[in-house]
C-alpha cells in the first residue's frame, strides 16, 4: 500500500505505471481511427488535413484540457470516475444521480465494446499475410483467455504493462515521425481551419465527425484510473502520449496523401506505416497494446459496479479480492456479463470496421453525463460564473455535436451501444427507484421509549435467552430513532431476550476510503449502537469490523461479553453472538402506482439473483437469522363486512 502511494507523487515508476495503467484505451486508437474517418470514400487532401485537424483538436480541447487540465482536479482524495465525481456533487441537487447512472451504464457498455474493436484491429493485422485469414476464432479465444484470468488478479501481470506499453507509444512514435519527415508541411493540418472546412462542406460530415471521436475514447480512463497513479504523473506521461499519437496520426496522414484518388479497401494505415521485415514484430506489439487496454477496461468496469453496490444504484453482487494490491478486485457476475457483452459484439459485428459505428456512442455519452457533473462540481467550489458558463457552452457544444455524428451512426452498429447501456442504466435505475420506494414506507420510531422494556426484558429470565449478544443492522441515521420492525421483532414477533442488544449502521461516506465508526451507550451495558462510517471504496466486511470494534470495547472496559449461563461463566466463556438480518418485503403492492409496481416487479427480480443481506454484508451465515417483515405500502382501506349469526 505504501508503494502505491508513493506512485501518486511524480516519479520515475508513477510515470511508467501511468502508461500501462492509464492510456491503454486512447493509446490503441490509431489502429482504427483513421481506417474509420476514410471507409470506403477515396482518399483525397481534403479528407486527410481536415480528418487530421479534427484529430488534433479533439485531443487537446476533449482530453488535455477537459480531462487532464480540469476534471483531474475534481478528485476524491485522490480516486477519480463518475461515481466518485457524484458523490463530490451529489448534496448539490437530487437529480445529479441520472447523469451519473447514465455515464457509468455507458461506461460499461463501452466495456463490452472496446476489448472486441481492440483486439480485432490488432489480429486484422494479420490478413496483410492472408487476406483470407479468419481472425473471429482468434478474437474470441484472445479475449475469453482475459476473461478466464481475471479471478487470478493481475498485480502481477500489471508490472510489466508500463514497460511495454511505453515500448508501443515509442514504436507508433518512431513510425509516425519516419513518414513525417517525408511530407514535414502537412502539420499545417493544425489549422481548425481544415477542421471546419471539411464539417461544412463535405456530404458526410457527421459520419466523420462520429469516426474523429475514437480518437479520445479513452480520456475517461485518464480520470477513471487517477487514483492508480495520482494527478501529475498522469498530466506529465499524457504530454509523451499525446506526441506519439500525434506523430503516428500525422504519418498516417502522409502515407494517405501519398495514395489520393484511391481506395483503402480494408487496409490499415496503421500497418502500412511499418516495413515489411517488422510487420510480425508489429503486429504481436499492438495484440499486446490491445489486450492491456481490454484489461484496463475491465478492471475500472470491477471498480465500477463495486461503488455503484456502495452508492445502491446496483445490486450487490459477490466482490473477490485476489490481492491486498490497492485497487485489485474481480466481479464474477460482471465479469461473465462482460464476456457474454463482448462474444455479442463479436459475433455480430465479426470485423473491427463494423465494430466503429457501435464504439463512439457508449463513450460519448459518459462524456456528456461527465460534462454536466463537472459543471455542478465547479459550482460547488465557486468557480466564477463566467468560466462555468463557458465551460458549459463549449463543451455542451462539442459533444452535442459529436453526439449528433454518432447517432448517424446508430443503423450501422449504433443500437447495439443503445441497447447494451439501456440495459445497465434500467438494472440501475430499478435498484435505486424500488430502494426509494421502500424507503419511503420503513417507519422509525423514538427509541428512548423502549428503554425501560428492553432493560427489563434482559433480566427477565421467564423468557427463554434467545442470544447473550443480539445484533441488529439498522438503517437509522440518528441515535434516537429505530425501525417498528426491529422493535416489533424483539418485542413482539418473538420476544428475544439478550443480555446485551447491539444497534449497527452502516453511513457510506462521500470519500473513496473512509474507515471510522462511533459508539453510542443507549443503556448501560444492554444497548449499545456503533455506527460505522465506511467509504464508497471500502468492502463492508461488518462482520470482522464488528468483532474488531468489540475487542477494543472489552479491552477499554466498555462492555462485559462473558456468558451469563452459570456454568459458562464459571470459566469466563464468551457469550454466543447472534445477528438478526430483517429482510423487508413490500406488500399489498397492488396499491402502488403501475410504474411503481413494474420497478418493484423487476427489483425482486434482481433481488433474488443478487446476494443476500448477511452476504452481502459479510457476515456468517452461521450466526445469522433472516426475518421477512412486510411494509405496509398504503394504508388500511376502510371494508365493510357485515356479521352473521348461524341458525343452530
Amino acid at each position: 500500500m505504501e508503494k502505491t502511494k508513493d506512485f501518486h507523487k511524480l516519479s520515475g515508476a508513477g510515470l511508467l505505471i501511468s502508461l500501462g495503467v492509464i492510456f491503454g484505451d486512447i493509446g490503441t486508437s490509431p489502429l482504427y481511427v483513421f481506417k474509420a474517418i476514410i471507409g470506403d470514400n477515396i482518399i483525397t487532401t481534403d479528407l486527410i488535413y481536415g480528418g487530421l485537424s479534427c484529430i488534433f483538436w479533439t485531443l487537446t480541447l476533449q482530453t488535455t484540457v477537459k480531462y487532464v487540465l480540469i476534471t483531474l482536479k475534481a478528485d476524491n482524495k485522490g480516486e477519480g470516475g463518475i461515481l466518485s465525481l457524484f458523490s463530490l456533487v451529489k448534496r448539490r441537487a437530487k437529480w445529479l444521480i441520472f447523469p451519473a447512472m447514465i455515464g457509468a451504464a455507458a461506461l460499461l457498455a463501452d466495456g463490452m465494446i472496446t476489448p472486441p474493436i481492440t483486439v480485432s484491429s490488432a489480429i486484422e493485422g494479420l490478413k496483410i499475410y492472408n487476406k483470407d485469414l479468419p481472425t473471429v476464432p482468434i478474437v474470441i479465444g484472445i479475449i475469453s483467455l482475459l476473461f478466464i484470468i481475471q479471478r487470478f488478479g493481475t498485480s502481477v501481470v500489471g508490472r510489466v504493462f508500463g514497460p511495454l506499453m511505453f515500448i508501443w507509444f515509442t514504436m507508433m512514435g518512431v513510425f509516425g515521425f519516419n513518414y513525417l519527415v517525408e511530407l514535414p508541411e502537412i502539420v499545417k493540418a493544425i489549422n481548425p481551419y481544415y477542421a471546419i472546412q471539411i464539417l461544412i462542406n463535405y456530404p458526410n460530415a457527421w459520419f466523420i465527425l462520429g469516426a474523429v471521436f475514437l480518437c479520445t475514447t479513452g480520456a475517461e480512463a485518464l480520470y477513471s484510473d487517477l487514483g492508480h497513479c495520482g494527478r501529475s504523473n498522469v498530466r506529465i506521461s499524457w504530454i509523451y502520449v499525446k506526441i506519439c499519437l500525434l506523430l503516428n496520426y500525422f504519418g498516417q496522414g502522409v502515407w494517405l496523401f501519398q495514395h489520393q484518388g484511391a481506395y483503402l479497401n480494408d487496409q490499415n494505415p496503421f500497418y502500412l506505416l511499418m516495413p515489411e521485415w517488422f510487420l510480425t514484430t508489429g503486429i504481436t506489439i499492438a495484440t499486446i497494446a490491445a489486450i492491456i487496454a481490454s484489461q484496463a477496461m475491465i478492471s475500472g468496469s470491477f471498480t465500477l459496479i463495486s461503488e455503484g453496490v456502495r452508492l445502491n444504484i446496483w445490486p450487490k453482487v459477490k466482490i473477490n479480492y485476489p490481492s491486498n494490491q490497492k485497487g485489485q478486485l474481480y466481479v464474477p457476475s460482471i465479469n461473465l456479463l462482460l464476456w457474454i457483452g463482448c462474444m455479442i459484439v463479436i459475433l455480430i459485428f465479426q470485423e473491427s470496421r463494423n465494430m466503429e459505428a457501435a464504439y463512439g456512442l457508449a463513450i460519448n455519452t459518459t462524456f456528456l453525463a461527465t460534462t454536466i457533473l463537472i459543471i455542478a462540481y465547479l459550482y460547488k467550489i465557486h468557480t466564477p460564473k463566467y468560466l462555468i458558463i463557458i465551460f458549459a457552452i463549449v463543451y455542451l457544444v462539442i459533444e452535442f455535436a459529436f453526439l449528433v455524428g454518432n447517432v448517424a451512426k446508430i443503423a450501422h452498429g449504433g443500437w447495439l451501444t443503445l441497447l447494451l447501456a439501456s440495459f445497465i442504466f434500467a438494472v440501475m435505475l430499478c435498484w435505486w427507484w424500488a430502494r426509494k420506494i421502500k424507503n419511503n414506507f420503513v417507519r422509525y420510531v423514538d427509541i428512548e421509549g423502549y428503554y425501560p422494556v428492553l432493560s427489563e426484558l434482559s433480566e427477565d429470565e421467564s423468557v427463554p435467552r434467545f442470544a447473550s449478544q443480539l445484533v441488529y443492522l439498522t438503517s437509522a441515521n440518528f441515535r434516537s430513532e429505530i425501525e417498528s420492525k426491529i422493535v416489533y421483532s424483539i418485542l413482539q414477533k418473538k420476544p428475544k431476550r439478550a443480555d446485551v442488544y447491539w444497534l449497527v449502521h452502516v453511513d457510506v461516506t462521500d470519500e473513496p476510503y473512509t474507515n471510522e465508526y462511533k459508539v453510542d451507550h443507549l443503556i448501560d451495558g444492554k444497548l449499545i449502537r456503533i455506527d460505522f462510517r465506511l467509504g464508497f471504496r471500502v468492502e463492508q466486511r461488518i462482520s470482522l469490523l464488528f468483532r474488531k470494534v468489540v475487542e477494543e470495547l472489552v479491552k477499554n472496559n466498555e462492555v462485559e461479553i462473558t456468558s451469563r449461563y452459570k456454568t459458562l461463566q464459571k470459566y469466563n466463556m464468551v457469550g454466543d453472538f447472534r445477528f438478526v438480518v430483517l429482510e423487508k418485503v413490500v406488500s399489498r403492492s397492488n396499491n402502488l402506482k403501475f410504474f411503481e409496481r413494474m420497478v418493484m416487479d423487476v427489483y425482486n427480480m434482481l433481488h433474488r439473483l443478487s446476494l443476500s443481506e448477511e452476504r452481502g454484508f459479510g457476515l456468517d451465515s452461521s450466526f445469522v437469522t433472516i426475518e421477512r417483515v412486510p411494509l405496509v405500502v398504503s394504508g388500511t382501506k376502510e371494508i365493510e363486512i357485515k356479521r352473521v349469526y348461524w341458525k343452530k
